[in-house]
Formats: structure tokens, C-alpha cells, sequence
């Protein structure tokens, strides 16, 4: 079997503390690396289309909710994973972009909805069919049974995280 940086890891941590059980590292180095790695090899079908790094997941959430392609804040921070202030710059450069627009929220005077433009609209189904042929190729070493295998898997796992 082929090896990888993450095997030399655990090699050395077996060395020098074979009291410990370094195996989770096989997992969870992977799954990080993984994660890494894959974010730097989708971000170029991005550019092609004319996002910034980040901007996707915004958009396709959007997208995603179903018309009217409005979310509250809170709800697009959930989603993506951000804080309320990773949310707030990235949504302040979506709107510059003239791909979101905020309005008031017509259930609380205090706060306000997140709109996919049309702009925002045409550019996220332009780019979206790219960004599956890309996550295709980049999970093209496994087979059908193998990807549905570790989908499964992965899934297994979040669910099993602790509560956050």
C-alpha cells in the first residue's frame, strides 16, 4: 500500500512514545490535511468564475434555501460555518459585488435578510456545474462503493462529534 506523510507521523510518534495509542492521527491528520488541501484545489474553478475564496458556499446556500433566496444572518453563520463577523466581511463583500443585497427583516425592525441577486444568481448556476466536475476529479481515485463507503463513514463521524 502506498504511504503518505501522515504514516511518517505516526511512525514517529510510535518511536518515541510507544505508550500511546497514535492511531487517531491516521484519521483525523488525514481528514485535516484532506480538508486543506481539497479548499487550494477548488478555489482555482472559483476565480475561473469570478468569486473570492469563500464566496461559493454564501452564494450556494442561497441558492439552495429556494425562493425567495433570502436567509438571516444567523442562519447563512450556521450554514457556513463563520462567525457572526466572518459572516459580516464576507457578506459586506458579496453586497460590493453587487451578488447579495441586504434588507430590513420585515419580522425584526433590528434585523436584516440576506438576498441572492440575479447577479448573484446567474453567477453561482454558472459556476456550480464547474465546481462538481472538479469535486468529481478530485475524489476520481476512489470507486462508486468506495466513495459511498466513506461518505457513510464521515458522516458516522460528525454525527458522533460532541455537541458544540
Amino acid at each position: 500500500m502506498e504511504r503518505d506523510d501522515v504514516d511518517a507521523v505516526i511512525e514517529q510518534w510510535d518511536r518515541e512514545r510507544p505508550d500511546l495509542d497514535s492511531s487517531p492521527i491516521g484519521i483525523v491528520g488525514r481528514v485535516s490535511r484532506l480538508a486543506r488541501e481539497l479548499e487550494v484545489l477548488m478555489e482555482p474553478t472559483y476565480r475561473e468564475h469570478g468569486l473570492e475564496g469563500g464566496w461559493y458556499d454564501v452564494l450556494a446556500t442561497l441558492r439552495r434555501s429556494g425562493p425567495p433566496y433570502r436567509l438571516r444572518p444567523n442562519e447563512l453563520a450556521g450554514t457556513t460555518m463563520l462567525t457572526s463577523s466572518g459572516t459580516t466581511k464576507r457578506l459586506d463583500r458579496l453586497e460590493a459585488a453587487g451578488f447579495i443585497a441586504r434588507t430590513p427583516d420585515p419580522t425584526d425592525r433590528r434585523g436584516t435578510q440576506i438576498t441572492l441577486t440575479d447577479a448573484g444568481h446567474a453567477v453561482l448556476d454558472a459556476t456550480i456545474e464547474a465546481h462538481l466536475d472538479n469535486e468529481r476529479d478530485l475524489i476520481a481515485a476512489l470507486s462508486a462503493a468506495e466513495r459511498e463507503q466513506l461518505a457513510g463513514l464521515l458522516r458516522k463521524l460528525r454525527l458522533g462529534l460532541p455537541p458544540r
